[in-house]
């Protein structure tokens, strides 16, 4: 039942530190998430991407921000509270800053992270509740490499690539922080395909994503993602395997656009 992860995994693609030449400040994405129990795909939650202005005494950052939240009806089999985001740079979505904090079926998670660009190191912070009520706090410095992100800046790096210019079949790895760990994760572009959305039918790069050394995603070319091939590129459309069974993600609006 943990999809949350597979789903954002599906949404991310290449680390790129080109300039940002497509999100903006004021976008908002909203997606259903569906679950397949017993044979039958049940719209459990609904997934929300949006963008913010921050301002600090020194500068102005951009705020990436992704929650999820099951639908009410779904609350007392499986609640759902999410939230994950990243504080970055509007010119080059560099990260300084990254927050999680999940709640999925009483399951509680918070997990901070401060970047270091000159050091190559992240200063992590992990609380999660104890039986007794006393909360388990774990601080870390962590090592990374210099094109590592967090989830969620990944999760906007795709959309200022020029996918355009690559070829069926390619492939690219990169590399993202995930509970103190780096994982890679790659990324095989498989060609175009035109799907009907709620935001009308739109022609697609279909990108498969895979994770090295891991298990959380299943088969081949079983966890695959639908971007739009144009200047915004949204991610309009996921499917996922993942041990425990297989879902869906659909965008329902998205608003704010630059393009």
């Amino acid at each position: 039942m943990k999809f949350i992860l597979p789903l954002l995994i599906l949404c991310s693609s290449y680390i790129s530190n080109a300039q940002n030449n497509t999100i903006v400040a004021g976008e908002k994405l909203t997606y259903t998430a569906s679950y397949n129990m017993s044979g039958l795909l049940n719209d459990l939650a609904q997934v929300t991407m949006e963008t913010s202005e921050v301002k600090t005494s020194k500068s102005t950052l951009l705020k990436l921000k992704c929650t999820a939240t099951t639908y009410s009806k779904w609350d007392n089999f499986f609640k759902i509270r999410d939230l994950y985001e990243s504080y970055v740079s509007p010119k080059t979505l560099t990260p300084y800053l990254y927050n999680r904090d999940i709640n999925e079926g009483g399951y509680e998670k918070f997990m901070k992270y401060t970047f270091s660009h000159k050091t190559k190191t992240v200063s992590s912070i992990m609380r999660k509740p104890r039986a007794d009520g006393s909360i388990w706090e774990v601080k870390k410095s962590v090592k990374i490499g210099g094109s590592t992100r967090d989830l969620v800046t990944t999760l906007y790096h795709i959309r200022n690539l020029d996918i355009h210019k690559a070829n069926v079949g390619d492939s690219q790895n990169f590399t993202v922080l995930f509970d103190n760990k780096e994982t890679v994760v790659r990324i095989k572009l498989l060609g175009k395909e035109t799907l009907n959305t709620a935001l009308g039918r739109k022609e697609c790069y279909k990108l498969a994503i895979s994770l090295n050394n891991s298990n959380v995603l299943k088969g081949s070319n079983d966890n695959v993602i639908w971007l739009t091939a144009d200047e915004n590129k949204i991610p309009v459309y996921a499917k996922f395997k993942i041990a425990v069974g297989s879902g869906e993600l659909k965008i329902k609006s998205a608003t704010g656009l630059k393009y």
